[in-house]
Order: structure tokens, then sequence, then C-alpha cells
């Protein structure tokens, strides 16, 4: 049937594809690796899959007196990947320049609104601003918005004093 020659042949050819693979994903483990990396320039928070035990109630303006803006430029990168803070420069979401203050729905030149902030809300105050980004789809139901919120009192605060911090 088959001389030495020839199953030598094959059971090479098998070995030899296998110690490629072998060394390919060795390869890929180093390149892409996360800690190799450092930190991930921004993390999309999810919602969690329930089982959580409801937090204590913390008064938001007590947080907000004491939140820090520049902790809330490291925060807004998660939002940076579809908003932009200069005044008028519209991305995927509206521009938030100014938005503490601002009425819903009025970011200038920008026209993809869905109409399910308007009827959660008439203004962005800080109020409002906390109680959308800690679930947007359950504060305005309908929004267009896909992040799951921010899970921490103190990163929403923090945000929303940075972008108060950013308008005149």
């Amino acid at each position: 049937m088959f001389d030495t020659m020839t199953i030598t042949k094959v059971a090479a050819g098998l070995f030899g594809a296998w110690l490629v693979l072998l060394l390919g994903k060795f390869a890929s483990e180093v390149v892409y690796h996360n800690e190799v990396h450092g930190d991930a320039g921004y993390v999309v928070e999810v919602a969690s899959a329930g089982g959580d035990e409801p937090a204590e109630e913390v008064d938001f303006s007590a947080v907000l007196a004491s939140a820090d803006a520049s902790a809330g430029a490291k925060v807004f990168r998660k939002c940076g990947a579809c908003h932009k803070v200069e005044n008028g420069e519209n991305a995927v979401g509206p521009y938030l320049y100014g938005v503490v203050g601002r009425p819903v729905d009025s970011a200038d030149g920008f026209t993809a609104y869905s109409g399910a902030l308007e009827q959660a809300a008439d203004v962005w105050t800080p109020e409002n601003l906390n109680a959308f980004l800690t679930k947007p789809s359950a504060f305005a139901p309908g929004t267009t918005m896909g992040f799951a919120g921010l899970g921490k009192i103190e990163d929403r605060a923090n945000v929303i004093a940075y972008l108060d911090s950013l308008d005149d």
C-alpha cells in the first residue's frame, strides 16, 4: 500500500501544520495580549446581568458639589467616541459644549434626534443629565443612544462638572 517514505511525508506534513498553528497562536497572544498594551483608551460599560442589590440612595447634589472636572474629562473619554465638546461640532451624537442648561434636542446642526428625549425632559439640568447618564434607555425609552450608562454616581457627577466647565 504505502511505503515508508509516503507515511513519513504525510506525518511530516501534519506535524508541520500543527507546529505552524502553535507558533501562530503563540505569536498572536504576544501581539494581542491586553496586559502588554496597558489600559484601554476608553471602556464601554455594559449593563449587568442583574442580581445586584439596590444601591443605597445618595444625594446627587452633594456628590455634584464635590465633583472633579479633571476626573470628569477622563471619564468623558467613554463619551468621546460619539460626542465632541467643541461648539457646533457634531459627530455621531450632538456636540456637548454648553449642554448643561441647554434645552433638550437643541444642538445646532444635529438632526438625528429620536424625539424620545423631548418627552423625558425640557432642559439638561444636572439632575436630568444624571438620570440620563445612569441608564439612557430607562430615562428616555426609544432613545437612539446605545450607551449602557455610567454606574458610579461619582463618575456621572464628574462628567457633568466637566461638561459644565466647558462653556462660558
